[in-house]
């Protein structure tokens, strides 16, 4: 999926990944909520740590990919390639047959992302941001309601 190497770590403990954390997801509130019965790993590139990624367990064999995020000096150099393909790669080690991840109707960016890297799209969890979160969220010059959730066949 990707010609960087990382080197992946599952974390026991998320305070020093917070920053990263919520570069995915604006909510300390929802990540503290999927943290509980979450996966988090983080990536290290020659001793950095440059992004990280939540794994949720949604039943025997299906995993949600619940955040994913890299450092903002690292973005654009193909670590969130390795990343997510990391992400599969866990997801796969801990018997996942079926993967998910869901990404804001405004995230252009992401929405392709999913697609290039073999997500399909399976439905929108209609306000799902305006319903889950205090604050409105804005991307892109678009206000962040629906959740698009893409799934892939491992």
């Amino acid at each position: 999926m990707s010609d960087i190497e990382l080197d992946i770590e599952a974390e026991d403990d998320a305070t020093h990944l917070w920053d990263l954390l919520l570069l995915a997801d604006p909510s300390q509130k929802m990540i503290e909520e999927y943290l509980e019965e979450g996966k988090l790993y983080s990536a290290m590139w020659e001793s950095v740590i440059v992004g990280v990624f939540v794994l949720y367990p949604l039943g025997e064999d299906s995993w949600e990919l619940k955040n994913i995020a890299v450092s903002e000096e690292w973005q654009g150099k193909g670590v969130g390639k390795a990343l997510l393909g990391a992400s599969i790669t866990a997801g796969r080690d801990l018997g996942a047959k079926h993967m998910e991840v869901g990404t804001g109707n405004s995230s252009i960016g992401q929405l392709a992302f999913y697609q290039k890297a073999g997500f399909r799209m399976a439905r929108i969890a209609k306000n799902f941001f305006t319903l889950n979160y205090d604050e409105p969220i804005y991307e892109n010059g678009i206000q962040c309601r629906d959740m698009v959730i893409f799934t892939l066949d491992l």
